[in-house]
């Protein structure tokens, strides 16, 4: 048997220190902290007796996270029902508007054709046709060429060229007496050429003529001959009529005769 050993000192527990008075004591089995520590919080220790300051967390931060997510997507989804109402009631507008254009368009034919202006016939034999200037109404009603000599066997002209008669009725429209004179007619040909009549041999023909100063009436009409001396092988264009010397004339186109 061993000898006896002195017992060795057994050791004292430490002494839990006792809350103050009008602590507030935790629940059974719940283990406080150590004194002085306060989980995840940096400020100040309380003073003994106190509990700690609550904590503040992260749930006012997901709470506004959560809202604005929330107000987002109601945003999304308001705008996708809105272009869904509003893409069917593009079709029928649309529709609408062709539908329109069509009924339209048969109204817009007729005026069109109303506003077209018929072309113009271009004229280029006016013998027959009577034409006005002034006071006087022509009607060219006869053309003849190759004339050698006007007059009779004792009195007469023979032409340089030959003679083109252009038998012309003259019809006073005014009201008061007019004088027409185969002076102030002219004659032009095919290269422009122009040509005044011949008064030797209106003279020679005398009253046959009747264009020679010859007095008309209001109402009244004579049958003049215009005689002009010109080139053989000529083409006849045109025929300028007067009035008188100061009017703008007429022209009467003669078929390139």
């Amino acid at each position: 048997m061993a000898p006896d050993q002195p017992h060795a000192p057994r050791p004292v527990p430490p002494s839990v220190p006792q809350p103050p008075p009008g602590a507030v004591l935790p629940p059974p089995g719940v283990v406080p902290p150590p004194p002085g520590h306060f989980p995840r919080y940096n400020g100040p220790v309380p003073p003994p007796g106190y509990p700690p300051p609550k904590q503040k967390g992260k749930g006012c931060l997901y709470a506004v996270i959560g809202t604005v997510a929330t107000l987002f997507l109601m945003g999304a989804c308001g705008v996708i029902v809105g272009a869904t109402a509003d893409s069917p009631s593009a079709t029928p507008s649309t529709s609408h508007a062709t539908s329109a254009r069509k009924a339209s368009s048969p109204k817009s034919t007729p005026s069109r054709t109303a506003k077209a202006t018929p072309s113009k016939t271009v004229v280029v034999n006016g013998i027959g046709r009577e034409y006005r200037d002034g006071k006087f109404a022509f009607t060219v009603t006869k053309v003849k060429k190759g004339v050698k000599r006007v007059g009779d066997e004792y009195f007469g002209n023979t032409a340089q060229g030959q003679y083109v008669l252009i038998y012309v009725t003259v019809e006073n429209i005014g009201d008061k007496a007019r004088t027409f004179t185969a002076g102030n007619q002219t004659l032009y040909d095919t290269k422009g050429r122009k040509f005044d009549t011949d008064g030797g041999a209106t003279v020679m023909m005398g009253d046959e003529s009747k264009s020679f100063l010859e007095q008309i009436n209001p109402g009244n009409s004579v049958d003049g001959i215009l005689i002009f001396d010109v080139p053989r092988g000529i083409r006849l264009k045109a025929l300028d009529l007067h009035d008188s010397v100061f009017s703008g004339g007429v022209t009467v186109p003669l078929g390139n005769r």
